[in-house]
């Protein structure tokens, strides 16, 4: 549904496959609105001829928004939990990333189409810190941004099976798991080109419209 979608792949992948020189090219996004969930029976570990188990009814202690961005070249995270979702906390951890990066390099930012992205006080603020540049993957293509796979990893090992008191302790939780990996980071890797991508969209595009 993007009418840019095409111009937007070629952006996002060429910054994949060819990183520019002198520049630092981090995937961000916003994890919002995790659950502190707390089980209301304790689970039951994986043992021999019996699944690990655990309850499906919980108790909710509140919710947090992760920040994270990925950098591509290295895989280390700069990560942070805040309480909101505005143009406000964001801009406060983009100053936290554009602080990160040693002066003279430019940083590339790969990140969706949220509005909170978008607003006139980021605008200002990109004008008045011009080695950031903003790359934004299509609409509906969360896909295309590597640290959704981030995302997934933590979901599948820290979040899925955690039981917690507190936001506190979730954003706990959190911190140490991502922690713990950039203590040795390994970067994803993409690999298909922007053609190979649109070619497969358009297939799969041919085929909707002769099933309907």
């Amino acid at each position: 549904r993007d009418p840019r979608v095409v111009e937007k792949i070629h952006d996002v992948v060429g910054l994949y496959l060819n990183p520019p020189v002198n520049a630092v090219v981090f995937s961000f996004d916003e994890k919002s609105q995790m659950q502190a969930l707390d089980r209301t029976q304790p689970g039951l570990p994986l043992k021999k001829g019996r699944a690990g188990t655990m309850t499906h009814d919980y108790k909710r202690h509140g919710v947090t928004t992760l920040f994270a961005a990925m950098n591509m070249a290295t895989g280390e995270t700069i990560h942070g939990c805040m309480p909101r979702h505005r143009h406000q906390e964001f801009l406060r951890f983009l100053r936290r990333v554009e602080r990160s990066v040693e002066p003279g390099l430019d940083i590339h930012v790969i990140l969706d189409n949220y509005a909170t992205h978008k607003t006139e006080e980021v605008r200002r603020w990109l004008k008045r810190n011009p080695r950031v540049h903003f790359h934004f993957v299509p609409t509906g293509s969360s896909w295309l941004n590597m640290v959704e796979r981030l995302f997934s990893e933590l979901t599948e090992k820290q979040l899925r099976r955690s039981a917690v008191n507190s936001v506190q302790e979730l954003i706990s939780d959190v911190s140490a798991y991502l922690d713990r990996r950039n203590t040795d980071p390994k970067p994803y890797i993409w690999t298909k080109t922007a053609n190979e991508i649109i070619t497969k969209i358009k297939r799969g595009l041919r085929t909707l419209a002769a099933v309907h």
